[in-house]
């Protein structure tokens, strides 16, 4: 094996091209950014290396930052994206603005150990890999100071991450990952882009066919900004585990989506039951409440979780919620009539019900998705 060229000068683009790129999504890490390239400058001695931060318009001004460190460095810069979020996607989109043969990927919170990406590079020159993997839980990795509850979420993770998706790895929810551009390729087009765990996304996408080296680190303290994890990172986590389990029949949206008009029905019948039973209201009365209180349940959290990439915000979450409403009262018409249809044809009256709910949430699904959700 050839000996790698040296590092180009920070001032001056390398001749020949970037070997690796480091595609580094960032949500409010102005902080963070400085000491990042400082200390990846120093981990990657003698390698011909970029860095994309990929921005999803932070409001403290990390793309700014980015900008001005550029204009010294061209080795560093940003993709900033406006009216997008999520991780995986923001990797995705990093990796194909790139042209290296191989490329990283890692967080900006300074957890990850940059020291290990030559061992990780060096894995993957050889041919003895397609992608390495930094993986906190193989001989010589560590979790570092998380507390118990953050072990035994990761740890549940990972085992649904293996029970579903079939993925055979000491750490598939890592976010530190480094792999050939040719491997990257092999995958892009089939990966859903859900969720924070891209690497799981890729191994999936994979099937199997995809050669692994994991390289053991030891996870750090976060230097500054919040952490990115929380409930509905975890509900995305749900999603990708579905896409890639039955996402070819069914989109993960609409498991979303059908999921959490499941949970409208029990909020309809527990406020029906309080006002027609409990208070004595009328059923008409109590029926038009407790329908309106699901709908606009259904719709808050549709726009929480299942749509959190195109959430509605501000006086736009008002007018989603009546373009959703008009749209389930169109849906409720469609029920109502096929049920009633099938119904008169001698069909079974439990069939004819779920016909009629089927067509009304395939069409409060479809068309929601395209006006009250549109990209």
């Amino acid at each position: 094996m050839s000996e790698a060229p040296s590092l180009a000068p920070a001032a001056m683009p390398a001749a020949d091209g970037y070997e690796l790129t480091l595609v580094i999504p960032t949500f409010n890490e102005s902080l963070n950014v400085p000491r990042m390239v400082e200390v990846l400058d120093a981990a990657l001695t003698g390698i011909r290396w970029e860095a994309i931060f990929v921005d999803d318009d932070s409001p403290d001004g990390t793309a700014e930052v980015v900008r001005a460190m550029s204009q010294t460095d061209p080795r560093v810069r940003v993709l900033h994206r406006i009216g997008r979020r999520g991780l995986s996607t923001a990797c995705i989109e990093g990796a194909l603005a790139s042209s290296s043969e191989f490329v990283a990927v890692m967080d900006a919170d300074l957890q990850h150990d940059e020291t290990v990406l030559p061992q990780m590079l060096a894995a993957v020159r050889s041919g003895a890999a397609d992608i390495a993997v930094g993986t906190r839980y193989a001989k010589g990795g560590s979790i570092g100071e998380w507390n118990q509850s953050r072990a035994q979420m990761s740890a549940l993770a990972t085992w649904l991450s293996h029970k579903v998706t079939g993925v055979q790895l000491s750490d598939p929810m890592s976010g530190f990952f480094l792999m050939r551009r040719e491997a990257f390729n092999s995958v892009v087009r089939d990966l859903s882009g859900l969720g924070f765990k891209i690497l799981l996304d890729i191994l999936a996408s994979g099937r199997g066919k995809l050669k692994v080296h994991e390289q053991p680190y030891q996870f750090r303290n976060r230097v500054a900004g919040e952490s990115k994890l929380d409930t509905q990172a975890l509900w995305d986590f749900f999603l990708l585990l579905i896409d890639k389990r039955i996402g070819k029949l069914v989109p993960a949206r609409f498991v979303s989506f059908g999921l959490i008009g499941g949970f409208g029905v029990v909020i309809h019948f527990a406020v029906l039951t309080v006002l027609f039973q409990l208070m004595g209201q009328g059923f008409a009365w109590s029926q038009a409440i407790a329908a309106s209180v699901a709908m606009v349940f259904n719709y808050s959290l549709n726009n929480v979780l299942t749509y959190r990439d195109r959430r509605r915000k501000g006086f736009r979450w008002i007018t989603g919620l009546i373009s959703f409403a008009a749209i389930c009262a169109v849906g409720m018409a469609a029920n109502v009539g096929v049920a009633n249809y099938l119904f008169v044809q001698q069909t079974f009256w439990v069939f004819s019900a779920l016909a009629g709910i089927l067509l009304g949430a395939v069409w409060n699904y479809a068309v929601s998705a395209v006006y009250t959700w549109r990209k």
